[in-house]
């Protein structure tokens, strides 16, 4: 610590004394990661997502902030004059010589024995199967009545029924009136539910109120709401509370929306986006249409220039006079086949005759054959005696051979045979 020395005296700056004290409070461990209870003043939320308020209670007051860092979780929104838990600690700022409390955790008074208890049950209804995620139903896309599980009375109802008017007057509302919050809540919830089921017209179901407390909000937090919901046929919605609000009705429904408003916008689909969407596809046929009118109409107007440009008439002439051509050719090309036929059955005629044994018979020759009808062309095998059949040109005669000799053998003026 810087000092100076005059008449004896110890002079300190004030940033001086600041940091002294800052070290001193950051030091000290029972000031540092502390809770603290008291009640919400002068609450600000800072663009910048800080969080500065003071901490107050019967006897006296504290200022406190907390950082966007830690105030990005907090799962309620504080409001002026609640009673609230922090934890944190106990600093000094020292550009002002403020002393206050550094807060990285907020609850609302009473909020951790609600949340031990609400945690307990969220996982005692997981390992049961309440939340899984493959039985969720999905929401109708034009349904025709919505059920509504809501206080007679809250804003919430008030909320649902305007923005489903303006976003398709056409639904029908059904509400199914319960308390919301108190003793028996719960139980006329999970009542308004199954009733609302069993109506066969009722196509989705919200389930639901506007913002409050965890005590405001605890009736869907119980167990039979719960089950209510999941054993139930129809998509259900919950829409409890604002959108850092989570319940146990928020895990069970097949939807949950962050708002009851925004509950309506999910089940009411806007019949102006429907009607625009259908003009838009009327339109976009319309074109597709006349554009392929258009491409027809270009090819017909091709076609018929093409046809006139190619004159058929005086096309058919000429594949008459091609087709003349043709047949003449092929007329021609006909007898001179035929004709060349004739010719080589005239020759093949000619040589049969040629080879004919009748007309060499004619010019003097015979035809000999044995007793087996075998032609003897030598005297070779021939025996004396043999009888032997001699055809000529007029006739045949049988003759007996005599004598057998070869050619070279001289006559002896007696027949061979």
């Amino acid at each position: 610590m810087m000092e100076s020395m005059k008449d004896n005296r110890r002079v300190y700056s004030v940033s001086q004394i600041n940091r002294y004290v800052k070290n001193l409070l950051n030091q000290d461990g029972i000031l540092s990661g502390i809770w603290m209870r008291g009640e919400i003043s002068n609450y600000k939320a800072h663009s910048s997502g800080h969080r500065y308020f003071t901490l107050k209670d019967e006897g006296g007051a504290i200022a406190a902030v907390m950082f966007s860092s830690y105030a990005a979780g907090l799962t309620f929104v504080p409001r002026e004059g609640q009673q609230v838990e922090v934890q944190g600690t106990v600093s000094l700022y020292e550009k002002t010589g403020q002393y206050q409390f550094y807060v990285n955790r907020m609850e609302p008074l009473g909020r951790g024995a609600l949340y031990q208890a609400f945690e307990e049950l969220k996982e005692k209804l997981r390992e049961q199967g309440l939340f899984d995620v493959s039985k969720k139903k999905e929401l109708p896309l034009f349904p025709r009545k919505v059920g509504l599980v809501t206080s007679a009375t809250g804003a919430a109802l008030q909320d649902m029924i305007r923005v489903s008017k303006r976003r398709n007057p056409g639904v029908r509302l059904v509400l199914c009136p319960c308390l919301v919050q108190g003793e028996g809540a719960a139980a006329e919830i999970a009542a308004g539910i199954r009733r609302l089921d069993q109506e066969p017209e009722v196509d989705v179901i919200i389930v639901g109120r506007g913002g409050g407390s965890m005590e405001d909000l605890w009736a869907f937090n119980e167990e039979p709401v719960a089950w209510a919901i999941y054993e139930a046929k129809t998509p259900i919605i919950s829409a409890v509370g604002h959108e850092t609000d989570v319940t146990i009705a928020d895990f069970a429904a097949d939807r949950r929306a962050a708002t009851p408003s925004a509950a309506a916008e999910m089940a009411v689909p806007e019949v102006r986006h429907w009607l625009e969407t259908i003009q838009a596809s009327r339109d976009r046929m319309g074109r597709t249409a006349d554009y392929r009118l258009v491409l027809l109409r270009r090819r017909i107007r091709s076609g018929r220039d093409r046809i006139l440009v190619q004159k058929p008439s005086l096309r058919l002439r000429d594949w008459r006079q091609q087709t003349d051509a043709q047949r003449e050719r092929l007329l021609k090309g006909r007898d001179r086949y035929l004709e060349e036929r004739r010719r080589r059955i005239t020759a093949l005629k000619d040589r049969i005759e040629l080879l004919n044994p009748s007309a060499q018979l004619g010019k003097g020759y015979a035809l000999i054959t044995d007793e087996a009808g075998r032609v003897v062309s030598s005297v070779r095998e021939r025996r004396p005696g043999e009888q032997l059949q001699v055809i000529l040109q007029d006739g045949k005669m049988t003759v007996t051979v005599c004598t057998v000799g070869g050619g070279n053998e001289e006559s002896h003026g007696e027949d061979q045979y």
